[in-house]
Parts: structure tokens; sequence; C-alpha cells
């Protein structure tokens, strides 16, 4: 389908802590670059964002949190140039070019939140504005001394209400001109149960490196993931359904 783009061909993405790239990561790097020709690619990080200049980022990379850095300057990108944002555990599996005529997109991660892992805007776009302006107001380090871990899924999902989102799973345009799609489009992969929802309208896949969990916690993932391959996602469900009924 060819139609005006609106949002420019540029892709965003984050990479805080001058780290190596693992191996995920840059496979799923090497997919942009098939299926994404003619789009400029944009590395947010410590050499080009002021870490300093907001007190949720400075306080998230102090604590060596990258991800929750990224929660903002994803924002900060899409708001100042516009463009595609990916998490770079994202996997790209075909042209994203039918989604550029939007205003704004993104989609749901499941029934009860949108995913953050692909978003796209043009330069300025209120949503995305009303989003970064909430998070230039938030602090990191909380009075007690504990981390805000509050997943910026769980942010966006809640804030999005405000605009007449249904939390329903389902295609919405909003009246701000923001578009959401189903989870076949972006995040067809459900790390919660291993299910799969990958479909013919996928065009992304969001792997969940989940770096900002403990290293027990991705491990436990992995395990539940390789599970699931030959127990099924529904028996996982019901396992974590009867362990929270047991610990109750």
């Amino acid at each position: 389908m060819k139609t005006e783009a609106n949002i420019p061909r540029i892709v965003h993405y984050c990479w805080f802590g001058r780290g190596e790239k693992p191996k995920l990561i840059q496979k799923c790097m090497r997919s942009w670059k098939k299926h994404l020709s003619g789009y400029r690619f944009i590395e947010w990080n410590e050499d080009n964002f002021d870490i300093g200049s907001v007190r949720y980022v400075k306080e998230a990379y102090e604590a060596r949190k990258f991800a929750f850095v990224s929660d903002y300057v994803r924002l900060h990108a899409l708001m100042e140039h516009g463009g595609i944002y990916l998490d770079t555990d994202v996997e790209v599996l075909g042209s994203l070019d039918d989604f550029l005529h939007h205003e704004a997109f993104s989609g749901f991660e499941d029934e009860r939140y949108l995913q953050s892992g692909t978003m796209g805007a043009v330069v300025g776009h209120p949503w995305i504005a009303a989003l970064k302006d909430n998070y230039a107001a938030r602090s990191f380090l909380q009075a007690d001394g504990t981390y805000d871990m509050t997943t910026n899924t769980a942010v966006i999902s809640e804030l999005s209400k405000r605009d007449g989102l249904v939390l329903d799973g389902k295609y919405q345009a909003l009246r701000n001109g923001v578009v959401f799609y189903p989870r076949t489009y972006f995040s067809p992969y459900d790390y919660i149960n291993g299910a799969n929802y990958l479909s013919e309208d996928s065009v992304t896949i969001h792997h969940f490196a989940q770096s900002w969990l403990p290293a027990h916690v991705r491990l436990r993932s992995g395990m539940k993931r390789a599970a699931s391959k030959v127990i099924g996602p529904d028996m996982i469900a019901k396992m974590r359904q009867m362990l929270s009924s047991n610990g109750r």
C-alpha cells in the first residue's frame, strides 16, 4: 500500500552505558537494515543526549537502569525529529512504510497494556509531548531511596486513556491522531506465557531482553520460554495461576 508519508524515514534507538551490544541486539539491528532501506538511523547515547538535563534520566542513569533512561529519550527523539523509535531487541520483519501516513502510531502488548518497542510520530505531536512532559516531572529516585520501576508501558497506557483509549487490545484511532494496532502487528510474542501471536500482519517482534530486570529474573523468563515450547503457553498460564492461588 503506497501512501503519502507524514512521519519521516528516521529510526531512533537508544544505547546508553557504552556496553557491547549482545548477539540478540546485533541480530535485530541487522533486520532493520534489511527491511528499512532508505531510512536514516540515529543512535541516542551519552554523546548526543545531555544526561543531566532531566532529573528522571539523570537518576536512572546514575542507577545504571539504562532501559528507564530510554523511556524518556525515545520521547525526546520523536518530539524533536519525528520518525520511528525501535527498542534494540525488536526484530523487523518487513517494511514500516505503511505506517508513515499516520500522525502517530503504536500498538498493544496485550489486552491491557500498550507496547513501546515500536512507535512513531511526526515532529511535535501532542501525544508525544504529553508523555514527555509526564516523564520530565517524574523522579526515578523516590523519597524512601528506592527506584520507581514503573514500566513505560504502564505509564503510556494510563496516560493514553485520557485521550479516549480503551484498553481492549483492538485497533483504535483516537481523536488526537494516534492510531493503535492489535498486538499481532508489533508485539506478537507474549513474554508472560510464551504464546506466539505471529500473523501475516506482523511487522516487528519484540523479543523482550528485559535488561532492566535482575539476572535471575531474566533466567527464569528464558526457562519459561523454553518450557512453553514443550508444554504450551496455556499450561504455563495455568501453572502461574495455581502458584498465585497457593501463595494467597
